[in-house]
């Protein structure tokens, strides 16, 4: 039995290795804007969250406030597990947030029509399918057939300012 249990232990260890998931619990204490927070550990150390996997709308976009609002309103001034995937090229922790004992901030965001489904860093079926009902049901920015992707905006953005 022992055997069993310190064989376990190596898989469990070993697959938790090579996610390199970090769990990281500590208060929202600054809104950036709908996909962006920093994060304050018991430790003291501010982290700064970019929530994984989807995207908000940019600060002049339709919707951009009302995602804000929305985050604010789930985690602000609340304590949240992070769940670490990567850090980005800002040194950004991007990660999964949880509020409320058991709510992903990233689902609810895009059940609530208030952000995009990240599809070229994420293939998550779940975001895909809450996105799909969100615009079918035309919630949130989905009440306009239009609604242009953040990453496209900030494409458009880069062509116009480089003219």
């Amino acid at each position: 039995m022992y055997k069993f249990w310190l064989a376990l232990l190596f898989l469990v260890t070993l697959s938790y290795g090579s996610v390199k998931k970090d769990s990281i619990i500590g208060k929202a204490v600054a809104i950036t804007d709908g996909d962006t927070f920093k994060l304050l550990t018991k430790d003291s150390v501010l982290i700064k969250v970019r929530l994984a996997n989807i995207d908000c709308p940019e600060r002049k976009q339709p919707f951009s406030k009302k995602a804000k609002q929305f985050v604010a309103d789930a985690i602000f001034n609340k304590t949240v597990t992070i769940h670490v995937l990567k850090k980005d090229r800002y040194q950004r922790c991007i990660a999964n947030v949880i509020y409320a004992d058991s709510l992903n901030l990233s689902y609810e965001l895009v059940k609530h029509g208030l952000a995009w489904h990240y599809v070229k860093y994420s293939k998550d079926t779940i975001l895909q399918s809450l996105e799909d009902r969100a615009k079918l049901n035309k919630v949130g920015l989905w009440v306009d057939k239009n609604a242009m992707a953040p990453w496209i905006w900030r494409s458009n953005k880069k062509k116009h300012t480089k003219h």
